[in-house]
């Protein structure tokens, strides 16, 4: 009514107000009556703001690669930013330029410029596989940007939600993932296999090793009983040498004595001692005849009478 209007703006916006080409008024959540014939008013969002972004861009071994993501910024310095772009709005509270549209469509840029220059110094494979690096060489570009520095803008955060490669690479490195997965499968395969028939080769080692100590160790034990052997039989050679010896020294001591025994009597005629020691008179007796006989050529004459025939005969008779 006669163009008195109220404003009441939320925490999250800066306000300024104009008047006669001065500021009357500036800060966040302002509330406040105002003449709109001769007051300009600004409001900037001090918010994050989330910008979502998908461009596409070449890599160090020239195939595309498509980035998707977001950006999240602030307004750091409103006023700085009001000195560049117009944020004013009318009475409803609508912006009237598309000044704050355009703030976006700079953030998407400077964000594509910044990950083109990060994009182009890695090959496909590694901006495929390396997203948290990409993510933080794009972050840290933005806030090294002078033409937002100067815009007054803070730069939060940049996030990539996916990197892909075009659909006919993307089938080929597939391809060719899954050769090198089949490849490695194949090596680990081999492997298990090589694994296992050296563990037989080493546990059949072990195996010829211990039969090799234990044959050892019974050869040992046959050297150990012949060595005794031959020392039992050379103990029983030297005893039966021994036991020899001392009958033969035996023999020799009852032969000395039986010839000591025998001393006194070798000179002395069998005869005699046949005759000492009472023999058969019939051997005497034979015995006299036949010195008889012997000496024949000596005898002139013998004569046996009928009684000495007789008692000879008679004496056999009773033997």
């Amino acid at each position: 009514m006669f163009g008195i209007r109220y404003l009441k703006a939320p925490a999250t916006t800066y306000v300024l107000q104009y008047r006669g080409g001065q500021v009357r008024r500036r800060g966040t959540g302002l509330a406040f009556f105002y003449f709109s014939p001769w007051s300009m008013i600004v409001q900037v969002p001090t918010s994050t703001i989330d910008v979502p972004f998908a461009f596409t861009e070449v890599t160090a071994d020239f195939q595309d690669v498509t980035v998707q993501g977001n950006v999240t910024f602030r307004i750091a310095e409103p006023e700085t930013l009001t000195t560049m772009l117009d944020y004013t709005v009318d009475g409803n509270g609508r912006h009237l330029s598309d000044d704050p549209s355009k703030l976006n469509e700079r953030m998407v840029h400077s964000t594509q410029a910044s990950a083109r220059s990060a994009i182009q110094s890695q090959t496909l494979r590694e901006v495929l596989v390396g997203s948290g690096k990409l993510s933080g060489g794009i972050l840290k570009s933005l806030r090294e940007t002078a033409t937002l520095t100067q815009l007054g803008i803070e730069v939060l955060d940049v996030n990539i939600v996916s990197v892909k490669a075009t659909p006919e690479i993307a089938t080929a490195m597939q391809a060719e993932a899954r050769e090198q997965l089949l490849r490695e499968a194949d090596e680990a395969i081999g492997a298990r296999r090589n694994a296992a028939v050296e563990m037989e080769r080493k546990i059949r080692e072990n195996e010829l090793k211990t039969e090799r100590l234990v044959a050892e160790k019974e050869q040992e034990v046959r050297e150990a009983e012949m060595k005794a052997d031959i020392a039992v039989e050379e103990q029983r050679a030297s005893l039966v040498e021994m036991q020899a010896a001392n009958r033969r020294k035996e023999s020799e001591a009852q032969g000395a004595a039986l010839q000591a025994l025998l001393a006194p009597v070798q000179s002395v005629d069998w005869r005699v001692l046949l005759a000492m020691q009472g023999g058969d008179s019939n051997m005497l007796i034979s015995s006299a005849f036949e010195q008889l006989a012997g000496n024949a050529e000596k005898i002139g004459q013998l004569s046996i009478t009928p009684d000495l025939l007789e008692s000879l005969l008679r004496r056999k008779t009773d033997d």
